[in-house]
């Protein structure tokens, strides 16, 4: 009896011990995966903070070693000519071409086509964004003017303009650039889109968290994304402005005589020739003439100083002359003197 009974207390030892051990288990088990999903939240959260801008690839926002898919995705939006974040084509936009006009003229009335130059840009729609005129006076009259203008002209007036400026005016050289920055603004756009949506993402999650933690982690960046987009608004408005409004740097240079600008014959190289040969001449004797009015006051002052000069040393010739005189008087004295003693030994 005694050893049945120390069976049954036996077996009901080990019964409440397996219970005891099994009840430990589940409760480690329990607090394990509740740990796990709170930090696979956390950690969604974060995930998904950053998952709508996998595919946004720019200087110095997501490097090719973090975001390598969305680095090769970059590679071949460039290599296909136009895809971009937001499936944009660049076929499916009009061209953004920026064009700049270097014009270099001279005038014989160089007011009236300054003048003219100012209200043709006005009448336009366009602006002088900076301007310099030297107006060539000088010690020895009036000389040449010149002026340099940077001139902002609608783009689609940009030739209207150019061929006002060549009919009141000779043009001298003209060179024009035109650069093509439609893929630079179509990837700036989607770039743009992209931040655009994941701001908003951001702020759905900012509103749904929970922790400091997850608030300062979406809050910066969150400004961070903010000051990207207002930089690349910032760009997108400069390009705009340079694509719809072209730039003409103007060289305005006034000559007594315009330049031929075409192709002359011997007859004529000769004649203008001569003719500008009679014209320095007269300009030549004008001009010395001028200098010498000019130059009179100068003249007038070393006038006065040969003057006194040669009058001192006429003074000097004739003292040096009498001192002269009186030795050579001197010396016919002496031999005088000298040839009646000899005679009157």
């Amino acid at each position: 009896m005694e050893n049945r009974k120390m069976v049954k207390k036996g077996k009901f030892n080990f019964r409440l011990g397996l219970v005891l051990v099994l009840a430990a288990l589940l409760g480690v088990m329990t607090a394990g995966c509740g740990a796990a999903a709170k930090n696979s939240a956390a950690q969604g959260m974060t995930e998904e903070a950053y998952d709508t801008s996998a595919s946004y690839v720019s200087d110095d926002i997501y490097g090719t070693e973090a975001m390598p898919e969305a680095a090769a995705a970059a590679e071949e939006y460039v290599e296909e000519g136009g895809a971009g974040a937001a499936g944009v084509q660049v076929q499916d936009v009009q061209r953004k071409l920026i064009r700049d006009v270097n014009l270099e003229v001279e005038t014989e009335t160089f007011e009236e086509l300054l003048s003219t130059v100012g209200e043709k840009t006005q009448s336009l729609g366009g602006y002088i964004e900076e301007s310099y005129t030297y107006n060539g006076s000088n010690y020895y009259g009036k000389g040449t003017r010149n002026a340099s203008l940077t001139i902002r002209i609608p783009a689609e007036k940009l030739d209207t303009f150019l061929s006002a400026v060549s009919e009141i005016s000779n043009v001298i050289s003209r060179n024009e650039s035109v650069t093509d920055v439609t893929l630079q603004y179509v990837d700036m756009e989607s770039h743009k889109k992209v931040l655009l949506t994941e701001q908003e993402r951001l702020l759905e999650l900012l509103e749904k968290a929970e922790t400091i933690e997850d608030i300062i982690s979406l809050e910066s960046r969150l400004s961070e994304v903010r000051y990207q987009i207002e930089s690349m608004e910032a760009q997108l408005r400069t390009m705009d402005n340079r694509v719809n409004y072209s730039t003409v740097y103007l060289y305005i240079n006034e000559v007594a005589k315009l330049t031929p600008v075409k192709e002359q014959s011997v007859w004529e190289k000769i004649s203008t020739g001569f003719a500008n040969s009679l014209y320095n001449v007269g300009d030549g004797f004008v001009n010395f003439g001028i200098g010498f009015v000019i130059s009179l006051p100068y003249l007038l002052v070393w006038a006065v100083i040969i003057a006194v000069f040669v009058l001192l040393l006429r003074l000097l010739i004739k003292h040096a002359k009498r001192k002269r005189q009186k030795r050579a008087a001197g010396n016919k004295k002496e031999e005088k003197q000298k040839a009646e003693t000899e005679e009157n030994k």
